[in-house]
C-alpha cells in the first residue's frame, strides 16, 4: 500500500520561500509510469494543480505558478519537495502530495495535506 505524507512548515511569511516535502512509503518515486504531484487548494475553492515530477526526475509547473515554483527529488531518501517562493496571502491553502498513473491520469493515492499559512 502506498503512502504519501507531507510536511513542512505551517506558517510562512509573505515574501517568503514555502518549502514541502513529501515522504513515500510502500513504492518507489522512482518506478515508472508514475508522476508525483504537488496539488493546494485554497480556502473555499477547488483544487489546483501546482507541479509534477515524475519518474525520470522531469518535473513540470502549473502556467500561472511556474515562476515561482521548483520541484526537485531525493531518490535516496524518497522524498520530493515543492519549493515555492515569493508567497503572498494568496498561496495560503491545503496542499497535498498525490501519486498519479501515466496511465490513468487520475491520482490514486493521496496524502493527507498539509495547511500552509501565509501571514505576517
Amino acid at each position: 500500500q502506498v503512502q504519501l505524507q507531507e510536511s513542512g512548515p505551517g506558517l510562512v511569511k509573505p515574501s517568503q520561500t514555502l518549502s514541502l516535502t513529501c515522504t513515500v512509503s510502500g513504492g518507489s518515486i522512482t518506478t515508472s509510469s508514475y508522476y508525483w504531484n504537488w496539488i493546494r487548494q485554497p480556502p473555499g475553492k477547488g483544487l489546483e494543480w501546482v507541479g509534477a515530477i515524475n519518474y525520470e526526475g522531469s518535473a513540470t509547473y502549473s502556467p500561472s505558478l511556474k515562476s515561482r515554483t521548483s520541484i526537485s527529488r531525493d531518490t535516496s531518501k524518497n522524498q520530493f519537495s515543492l519549493q515555492l517562493s515569493s508567497v503572498t496571502p494568496e498561496d495560503t491553502a491545503v496542499y497535498y502530495c498525490t501519486r498519479e498513473s501515466t496511465d490513468s491520469r487520475v491520482s490514486e493515492y493521496w496524502g493527507p495535506g498539509t495547511q500552509v499559512i501565509v501571514s505576517s
